[in-house]
């Protein structure tokens, strides 16, 4: 089986990594991959958003499966021009993909459907969000309606700080047209949880949780990030906070999405909040979430490319889904600077201290080969993600920071409490 990936990031390597591993697969391919990704595919030259370059070189090469990992494309439509090409596909269409392409679309299908979340109001006027915002209970929680790398979330502690929020998403379009319309909810407190899915439609599978860490820096500070690193399992998803979510939630999305005309297949990634009231869903997204990915592959026991075929097949019911016992925790290796200014083609040493060390995973976030075609460079914000497993969370934390420590590039940044929670289950 010849197989494409769609994408360029540390989550793309990961799925890369795993769907390597398949006995089915002959060929995997990656469009455009990363530096890292060149070990188990060989990578394209084709933007994630090319979608007729990349339907034609799935023609041109016999591709018999594609894998879309970035939620780009799946909202723009990517899967909709594959199966238009007569091509098998892993991913929803676009009038699924909604559900992480559209806030305020996500926030009514939750409403609709009763599925628990923080109330809310959605503005397309600046002028209207200012005047709710007279009113409103601080703090609050601004949301652009649109994709922005995971970084169009503004939490907002009083008036004047909410308000500023408004401007700099409605007026000055820091996150470009994805700030045309906001989502303004209620602040919610307690524990937050990322639970990844796999969705054929009409079954939905869970997958092992894990938790991100959003925040640039220690202790939560700093501005979002795309995710400063991860741990699986979360020891707060308890067995009674999984029954709640699969009666009220996982199973209640799926139902609502096909009642509405909008079938989906592929990942549904649930963020909950874990508050006093009970589960409550902060936002939906449409595929593999990164960090998060890095942490709950190498957990995984079954065979990744018969799930994928199982969700397009709609099959998913006949298979049972499968991890380890042990845990996993991803340290993300950043740019100084990130998510603002940063410094690209740094080299980076130290990598083949993991090379082949069982348990160590580096998975590839923003690199590039250097004009020798061996020497990797930093290409991004976010460079490397660096996950260990343990036989629990504190002994895959130590790892996963020992294992930190031998890798090396100039203005090298990492957060130094992932997974410090733990400390407090």
């Amino acid at each position: 089986m010849k197989v494409l990936i769609v994408g360029s990031g540390g989550r793309e390597h990961a799925i890369a990594w795993k769907v390597a591993q398949s006995p089915k697969v002959t060929k995997l391919y990656c469009a455009p991959g990363n530096a890292g990704i060149c070990e188990f595919a060989e990578c394209v030259p084709i933007g994630a958003m090319e979608f007729e370059r990349l339907a034609a070189f799935a023609r041109e090469n016999q591709i018999d499966f594609t894998i879309i990992g970035m939620d780009d494309p799946l909202v723009g439509g990517i899967v909709d021009v594959f199966e238009a090409a007569g091509l098998k596909v892993f991913g929803p269409r676009k009038n699924a993909a909604i559900l992480e392409g559209s806030k305020a679309f996500s926030k009514d299908l939750m409403k609709k459907y009763n599925i628990p979340t923080a109330s809310y109001e959605t503005f397309d006027c600046a002028q209207d969000a200012y005047r709710y915002l007279e009113t409103a209970k601080m703090p609050v929680v601004l949301k652009a309606d649109g994709l922005a790398l995971g970084k169009g979330v503004l939490i907002c502690s009083h008036l004047e700080e909410a308000k500023a929020g408004v401007k700099e998403l409605m007026e000055d379009k820091k996150f470009g047209t994805a700030g045309n319309r906001i989502v303004i909810e209620e602040f919610m407190t307690g524990r937050e949880v990322s639970v990844l899915s796999f969705v054929d439609g009409k079954t939905i599978k869970i997958m092992t949780s894990a938790q991100d860490h959003k925040r640039a820096g220690d202790g939560d500070t700093g501005l979002n990030t795309g995710g400063m690193g991860t741990f699986s399992p979360s020891p707060f998803y308890t067995e009674e906070v999984d029954a709640f979510c699969r009666k009220y939630i996982y199973q209640a999305t799926v139902d609502a999405m096909a009642a509405e005309g909008r079938e989906f297949k592929g990942i549904i990634f649930f963020g909950l909040m874990l508050t006093e009231q009970g589960p409550r869903v902060l936002e939906y997204n449409a595929r593999f979430g990164d960090p998060e990915t890095q942490v709950v592959l190498p957990r995984m026991k079954n065979d990744i490319m018969e799930v994928f075929e199982a969700c397009v097949d709609q099959t998913l019911d006949q298979v049972n889904l499968q991890f380890e016992d042990h845990a996993a925790v991803c340290v993300v290796l950043a740019s100084k600077g990130y998510p603002v200014h940063y410094e690209k083609g740094l080299p980076i040493s130290g990598l083949e201290r993991l090379k082949g060390k069982d348990g160590y995973y580096v998975f590839h976030a923003g690199t590039k080969f250097a004009e020798d075609g061996t020497t990797f460079l930093t290409n991004g914000g976010r460079v490397l993600g660096v996950t260990a497993l343990g036989e629990d969370l504190k002994a895959a934390r130590k790892n996963a920071y020992k294992a930190a420590e031998w890798i090396s590039f100039e203005n090298k940044y990492m957060r130094h409490d992932i997974g410090k929670a733990i400390d407090e289950a």
